[in-house]
Protein backbone atom coordinates (compact mmCIF):
# COMPACT_ATOMS: atom_id res chain seq x y z
CA UNK A 1 0.00 0.00 0.00
CA UNK A 2 0.98 3.31 -0.77
CA UNK A 3 0.79 6.36 1.61
CA UNK A 4 0.00 9.82 0.35
CA UNK A 5 2.37 12.81 0.89
CA UNK A 6 2.08 15.19 3.80
CA UNK A 7 1.45 17.87 0.64
CA UNK A 8 -1.01 15.99 -1.36
CA UNK A 9 -3.39 14.77 1.15
CA UNK A 10 -3.29 18.38 2.63
CA UNK A 11 -4.66 19.28 -0.53
CA UNK A 12 -6.66 16.42 -1.24
CA UNK A 13 -8.21 17.49 2.26
CA UNK A 14 -8.98 21.27 1.16
CA UNK A 15 -10.24 20.61 -1.78
CA UNK A 16 -13.14 18.29 -0.14
CA UNK A 17 -13.86 20.92 2.73
CA UNK A 18 -14.29 23.91 0.02
CA UNK A 19 -17.25 21.74 -1.18
CA UNK A 20 -15.51 22.26 -4.10
CA UNK A 21 -16.41 19.44 -7.22
CA UNK A 22 -14.64 18.23 -9.83
CA UNK A 23 -17.60 18.16 -12.10
CA UNK A 24 -17.77 20.99 -14.97
CA UNK A 25 -21.39 21.80 -14.64
CA UNK A 26 -20.92 25.64 -16.69
CA UNK A 27 -17.86 25.81 -19.42
CA UNK A 28 -16.97 28.62 -20.82
CA UNK A 29 -17.48 29.06 -24.95
CA UNK A 30 -17.52 32.85 -25.77
CA UNK A 31 -17.47 36.00 -24.65
CA UNK A 32 -18.68 39.05 -26.91
CA UNK A 33 -17.37 42.47 -26.74
CA UNK A 34 -19.71 45.26 -25.38
CA UNK A 35 -17.36 48.06 -27.75
CA UNK A 36 -18.44 51.42 -25.71
CA UNK A 37 -20.23 50.52 -23.54
CA UNK A 38 -20.30 52.20 -19.99
CA UNK A 39 -21.91 51.57 -16.49
CA UNK A 40 -24.28 49.29 -15.26
CA UNK A 41 -25.92 46.56 -17.23
CA UNK A 42 -29.42 45.43 -16.04
CA UNK A 43 -31.83 42.89 -17.66
CA UNK A 44 -31.18 40.48 -20.90
CA UNK A 45 -33.63 38.33 -22.88
CA UNK A 46 -33.32 36.20 -26.17
CA UNK A 47 -35.02 35.95 -29.36
CA UNK A 48 -35.04 31.91 -29.50
CA UNK A 49 -35.74 32.04 -33.20
CA UNK A 50 -33.57 34.87 -34.60
CA UNK A 51 -30.29 33.57 -32.26
CA UNK A 52 -30.26 37.15 -30.44
CA UNK A 53 -29.86 38.24 -27.30
CA UNK A 54 -30.84 41.89 -26.33
CA UNK A 55 -29.27 43.32 -23.43
CA UNK A 56 -30.12 46.52 -21.51
CA UNK A 57 -27.46 48.65 -20.97
CA UNK A 58 -28.62 50.85 -18.47
CA UNK A 59 -26.09 52.89 -17.80
CA UNK A 60 -24.84 53.08 -21.27
CA UNK A 61 -28.63 54.39 -22.38
CA UNK A 62 -28.55 51.84 -25.00
CA UNK A 63 -29.81 48.40 -25.92
CA UNK A 64 -26.88 46.22 -27.48
CA UNK A 65 -28.32 43.63 -29.68
CA UNK A 66 -26.27 40.72 -29.84
CA UNK A 67 -26.00 37.87 -32.68
CA UNK A 68 -25.33 34.25 -30.58
CA UNK A 69 -23.73 32.33 -33.43
CA UNK A 70 -22.00 35.23 -34.86
CA UNK A 71 -20.83 36.44 -31.17
CA UNK A 72 -20.70 39.71 -31.54
CA UNK A 73 -23.01 43.13 -31.47
CA UNK A 74 -24.77 43.51 -34.29
CA UNK A 75 -26.09 47.16 -34.01
CA UNK A 76 -27.14 49.63 -30.94
CA UNK A 77 -30.63 50.90 -30.48
CA UNK A 78 -30.41 54.65 -28.56
CA UNK A 79 -33.08 56.68 -27.38
CA UNK A 80 -33.58 54.95 -24.01
CA UNK A 81 -33.73 56.51 -20.85
CA UNK A 82 -32.12 54.11 -18.03
CA UNK A 83 -33.16 51.10 -19.75
CA UNK A 84 -33.91 48.54 -17.30
CA UNK A 85 -36.46 45.32 -18.22
CA UNK A 86 -36.83 43.94 -21.93
CA UNK A 87 -38.65 40.92 -23.29
CA UNK A 88 -38.49 39.98 -27.08
CA UNK A 89 -42.01 39.11 -26.85
CA UNK A 90 -42.63 35.44 -27.94
CA UNK A 91 -44.90 34.91 -31.24
CA UNK A 92 -44.51 38.38 -32.73
CA UNK A 93 -41.31 40.93 -33.70
CA UNK A 94 -42.13 43.20 -30.87
CA UNK A 95 -39.46 44.30 -28.30
CA UNK A 96 -40.84 45.74 -25.38
CA UNK A 97 -38.01 48.19 -23.13
CA UNK A 98 -38.96 49.44 -19.66
CA UNK A 99 -37.16 52.85 -18.68
CA UNK A 100 -36.35 53.58 -15.02
CA UNK A 101 -35.09 56.97 -15.68
CA UNK A 102 -39.19 57.52 -17.43
CA UNK A 103 -42.86 56.98 -17.05
CA UNK A 104 -42.93 54.73 -20.05
CA UNK A 105 -42.03 51.95 -21.55
CA UNK A 106 -41.15 51.44 -25.57
CA UNK A 107 -42.17 48.88 -28.14
CA UNK A 108 -39.50 48.55 -30.95
CA UNK A 109 -40.04 46.61 -33.86
CA UNK A 110 -37.06 43.65 -33.47
CA UNK A 111 -36.43 43.35 -37.72
CA UNK A 112 -36.46 47.19 -38.56
CA UNK A 113 -35.72 48.52 -34.80
CA UNK A 114 -38.05 51.46 -35.78
CA UNK A 115 -40.32 52.25 -32.38
CA UNK A 116 -44.22 51.02 -32.56
CA UNK A 117 -45.58 52.44 -29.48
CA UNK A 118 -44.80 54.47 -26.01
CA UNK A 119 -46.96 52.65 -23.45
CA UNK A 120 -47.47 55.09 -19.91
CA UNK A 121 -46.27 53.13 -16.94
CA UNK A 122 -45.19 54.22 -13.43
CA UNK A 123 -41.81 55.75 -12.55
CA UNK A 124 -39.17 53.01 -12.33
CA UNK A 125 -40.39 50.23 -14.66
CA UNK A 126 -38.10 47.38 -14.21
CA UNK A 127 -38.77 43.53 -14.43
CA UNK A 128 -40.25 41.86 -17.08
CA UNK A 129 -42.65 38.09 -17.31
CA UNK A 130 -44.72 36.88 -20.04
CA UNK A 131 -47.85 35.04 -20.02
CA UNK A 132 -48.38 32.87 -23.03
CA UNK A 133 -51.74 31.91 -22.07
CA UNK A 134 -53.12 35.82 -22.34
CA UNK A 135 -50.21 37.24 -24.54
CA UNK A 136 -49.73 39.74 -21.39
CA UNK A 137 -46.79 41.17 -20.62
CA UNK A 138 -46.11 41.60 -16.54
CA UNK A 139 -44.02 44.57 -16.00
CA UNK A 140 -42.91 45.45 -12.06
CA UNK A 141 -43.12 49.42 -11.98
CA UNK A 142 -43.32 52.27 -9.49
CA UNK A 143 -41.95 52.87 -5.60
CA UNK A 144 -43.77 53.35 -2.32
CA UNK A 145 -47.84 53.26 -2.61
CA UNK A 146 -47.72 53.83 -6.61
CA UNK A 147 -45.90 50.73 -6.68
CA UNK A 148 -47.67 47.77 -9.12
CA UNK A 149 -47.80 44.92 -11.53
CA UNK A 150 -49.02 46.08 -14.80
CA UNK A 151 -50.28 43.64 -17.35
CA UNK A 152 -49.59 44.63 -20.91
CA UNK A 153 -51.84 43.20 -23.59
CA UNK A 154 -48.80 42.44 -26.20
CA UNK A 155 -51.71 41.92 -29.02
CA UNK A 156 -52.28 45.77 -28.79
CA UNK A 157 -50.13 47.50 -26.41
CA UNK A 158 -52.71 48.55 -24.55
CA UNK A 159 -51.72 48.61 -20.49
CA UNK A 160 -55.25 46.24 -19.74
CA UNK A 161 -54.89 45.49 -15.73
CA UNK A 162 -52.69 47.33 -12.46
CA UNK A 163 -52.37 45.59 -9.31
CA UNK A 164 -51.33 47.67 -6.30
CA UNK A 165 -48.04 46.33 -4.31
CA UNK A 166 -46.57 47.70 -1.02
CA UNK A 167 -43.18 48.34 -2.29
CA UNK A 168 -41.16 48.71 -5.49
CA UNK A 169 -41.35 45.02 -7.03
CA UNK A 170 -37.98 43.53 -8.10
CA UNK A 171 -38.12 40.36 -9.81
CA UNK A 172 -41.54 38.06 -10.14
CA UNK A 173 -42.37 34.56 -11.15
CA UNK A 174 -45.80 33.91 -12.98
CA UNK A 175 -46.97 30.09 -12.38
CA UNK A 176 -48.05 28.21 -15.29
CA UNK A 177 -50.87 26.28 -13.50
CA UNK A 178 -52.22 28.45 -11.41
CA UNK A 179 -53.26 32.22 -11.52
CA UNK A 180 -50.34 33.29 -8.85
CA UNK A 181 -47.48 35.79 -9.15
CA UNK A 182 -45.08 35.35 -7.06
CA UNK A 183 -43.12 38.93 -6.60
CA UNK A 184 -40.00 40.43 -4.36
CA UNK A 185 -41.06 42.91 -2.46
CA UNK A 186 -37.62 43.99 -0.55
CA UNK A 187 -38.42 47.32 0.85
CA UNK A 188 -41.11 45.80 2.96
CA UNK A 189 -38.77 42.36 3.34
CA UNK A 190 -41.83 40.07 2.00
CA UNK A 191 -43.14 37.97 -1.18
CA UNK A 192 -46.42 38.98 -2.37
CA UNK A 193 -48.81 36.37 -3.23
CA UNK A 194 -51.38 37.85 -6.15
CA UNK A 195 -53.60 36.10 -8.09
CA UNK A 196 -53.68 37.97 -11.11
CA UNK A 197 -57.25 36.80 -12.46
CA UNK A 198 -58.64 38.93 -9.32
CA UNK A 199 -56.31 41.46 -8.45
CA UNK A 200 -56.23 40.18 -4.94
CA UNK A 201 -53.17 39.44 -2.53
CA UNK A 202 -53.33 36.25 -1.42
CA UNK A 203 -50.63 35.80 1.33
CA UNK A 204 -47.53 38.04 2.62
CA UNK A 205 -44.28 35.76 2.92
CA UNK A 206 -41.65 37.27 5.43
CA UNK A 207 -38.37 36.83 4.14
CA UNK A 208 -35.66 36.02 6.82
CA UNK A 209 -32.99 38.14 4.84
CA UNK A 210 -33.12 41.64 3.75
CA UNK A 211 -32.61 42.68 -0.01
CA UNK A 212 -34.62 40.58 -1.36
CA UNK A 213 -33.86 40.92 -5.40
CA UNK A 214 -33.46 37.84 -7.92
CA UNK A 215 -36.33 34.81 -8.36
CA UNK A 216 -37.04 31.82 -10.14
CA UNK A 217 -39.58 28.60 -9.74
CA UNK A 218 -39.74 25.12 -10.07
CA UNK A 219 -43.37 24.57 -10.52
CA UNK A 220 -43.03 20.56 -10.83
CA UNK A 221 -41.44 20.56 -7.07
CA UNK A 222 -43.62 23.51 -6.10
CA UNK A 223 -40.29 25.19 -5.07
CA UNK A 224 -39.20 29.30 -5.20
CA UNK A 225 -36.07 30.16 -5.15
CA UNK A 226 -35.30 33.51 -3.64
CA UNK A 227 -31.34 35.54 -3.57
CA UNK A 228 -31.17 37.73 -0.48
CA UNK A 229 -28.10 40.28 -0.07
CA UNK A 230 -28.23 40.92 3.94
CA UNK A 231 -26.81 38.76 4.30
CA UNK A 232 -25.94 36.59 1.02
CA UNK A 233 -28.51 33.54 1.04
CA UNK A 234 -30.19 31.26 -1.34
CA UNK A 235 -34.07 30.88 0.46
CA UNK A 236 -36.14 27.83 -0.80
CA UNK A 237 -39.82 28.53 -0.41
CA UNK A 238 -42.60 25.80 -0.57
CA UNK A 239 -45.21 27.54 -2.68
CA UNK A 240 -48.25 26.05 -1.22
CA UNK A 241 -47.40 27.44 2.56
CA UNK A 242 -44.86 29.59 1.79
CA UNK A 243 -42.40 27.79 4.14
CA UNK A 244 -38.90 28.06 4.01
CA UNK A 245 -37.10 24.57 3.02
CA UNK A 246 -33.54 25.63 2.91
CA UNK A 247 -31.21 28.53 3.64
CA UNK A 248 -27.83 27.91 1.73
CA UNK A 249 -25.31 30.58 1.72
CA UNK A 250 -24.49 32.29 -2.17
CA UNK A 251 -23.00 34.97 -4.11
CA UNK A 252 -22.76 38.54 -2.60
CA UNK A 253 -24.84 41.57 -4.18
CA UNK A 254 -26.69 38.81 -6.09
CA UNK A 255 -28.49 39.93 -8.68
CA UNK A 256 -30.64 36.97 -11.03
CA UNK A 257 -30.99 33.14 -10.10
CA UNK A 258 -32.99 30.37 -12.38
CA UNK A 259 -33.60 26.94 -12.24
CA UNK A 260 -32.63 24.74 -14.84
CA UNK A 261 -35.32 22.01 -14.87
CA UNK A 262 -33.41 19.51 -17.70
CA UNK A 263 -30.47 19.06 -15.02
CA UNK A 264 -31.99 20.13 -11.36
CA UNK A 265 -29.60 22.95 -11.34
CA UNK A 266 -30.00 26.92 -10.03
CA UNK A 267 -27.59 29.38 -11.41
CA UNK A 268 -26.96 31.84 -8.74
CA UNK A 269 -25.16 35.35 -10.42
CA UNK A 270 -23.68 38.54 -8.37
CA UNK A 271 -21.64 41.56 -8.13
CA UNK A 272 -19.20 39.23 -5.85
CA UNK A 273 -18.07 38.47 -9.67
CA UNK A 274 -19.02 34.76 -9.64
CA UNK A 275 -21.76 32.16 -10.65
CA UNK A 276 -22.87 29.87 -8.01
CA UNK A 277 -24.35 26.48 -8.86
CA UNK A 278 -26.19 24.52 -6.87
CA UNK A 279 -27.63 20.66 -7.66
CA UNK A 280 -31.24 20.02 -6.11
CA UNK A 281 -30.85 16.47 -4.72
CA UNK A 282 -34.33 16.52 -3.81
CA UNK A 283 -37.47 19.07 -4.11
CA UNK A 284 -35.53 19.75 0.09
CA UNK A 285 -32.01 19.30 -0.77
CA UNK A 286 -29.62 21.17 -1.89
CA UNK A 287 -25.56 20.99 -2.52
CA UNK A 288 -23.19 24.05 -4.08
CA UNK A 289 -21.35 22.29 -6.61
CA UNK A 290 -19.31 24.82 -8.64
CA UNK A 291 -18.20 28.88 -8.28
CA UNK A 292 -17.31 30.10 -11.26
CA UNK A 293 -15.60 33.71 -11.70
CA UNK A 294 -16.93 36.17 -13.22
CA UNK A 295 -15.77 39.80 -12.68
CA UNK A 296 -16.92 42.16 -9.52
CA UNK A 297 -19.85 44.06 -10.64
CA UNK A 298 -21.45 41.35 -12.65
CA UNK A 299 -25.15 40.83 -11.36
CA UNK A 300 -27.22 40.46 -14.53
CA UNK A 301 -27.57 37.33 -16.32
CA UNK A 302 -29.81 34.88 -18.42
CA UNK A 303 -30.22 31.73 -18.72
CA UNK A 304 -32.19 29.94 -22.17
CA UNK A 305 -32.83 26.29 -22.25
CA UNK A 306 -33.29 25.72 -25.43
CA UNK A 307 -29.68 26.63 -26.05
CA UNK A 308 -28.42 25.18 -22.98
CA UNK A 309 -26.55 28.68 -22.38
CA UNK A 310 -26.06 30.80 -19.51
CA UNK A 311 -24.85 34.63 -20.40
CA UNK A 312 -23.50 36.61 -18.16
CA UNK A 313 -22.84 40.39 -18.09
CA UNK A 314 -19.79 41.68 -17.14
CA UNK A 315 -20.13 45.63 -17.03
CA UNK A 316 -16.37 47.81 -17.83
CA UNK A 317 -14.81 47.49 -14.72
CA UNK A 318 -11.08 49.67 -14.39
CA UNK A 319 -9.04 48.83 -17.90
CA UNK A 320 -11.40 45.75 -18.59
CA UNK A 321 -14.29 46.47 -21.51
CA UNK A 322 -17.97 45.35 -20.99
CA UNK A 323 -18.86 42.03 -22.61
CA UNK A 324 -20.96 39.10 -22.78
CA UNK A 325 -19.45 35.71 -21.02
CA UNK A 326 -21.09 32.58 -22.35
CA UNK A 327 -21.09 29.54 -20.74
CA UNK A 328 -22.59 25.84 -21.65
CA UNK A 329 -24.27 23.81 -19.69
CA UNK A 330 -22.08 20.88 -20.10
CA UNK A 331 -23.41 18.35 -17.48
CA UNK A 332 -27.00 16.51 -17.09
CA UNK A 333 -26.77 14.46 -13.95
CA UNK A 334 -29.59 12.82 -12.68
CA UNK A 335 -31.22 14.10 -8.97
CA UNK A 336 -31.30 11.59 -6.36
Amino acid sequence: MKFLSITTAFFIAAFCWSGASAEEVLREVSRIALSGVEGRIDHLSADVAAKRVFVAALGNQTVEVLDVDAGKVVTTLKGFKEPQGILAVPGSTHLLVTNAGAEYGSVLDRISFTQIAQIPLPEDSDNVRYDSSTRYAWIGAGSGRASALVALDTATDKVVKQIPLRGHPESFQLENRGPRIFVNVPTAGIIEVIDRDTGKVLADWSVSAAANFPMALDEESQRLFVGTRSPARLLVYEITTGKTIASLDTVGDTDDVFYDADTHHVYVSGGEGLVYVYRQETADRYSLIEKITTRKGARTSLFVPDWRLLFVALPKRGGAAAEIRVFKVAATPSRG
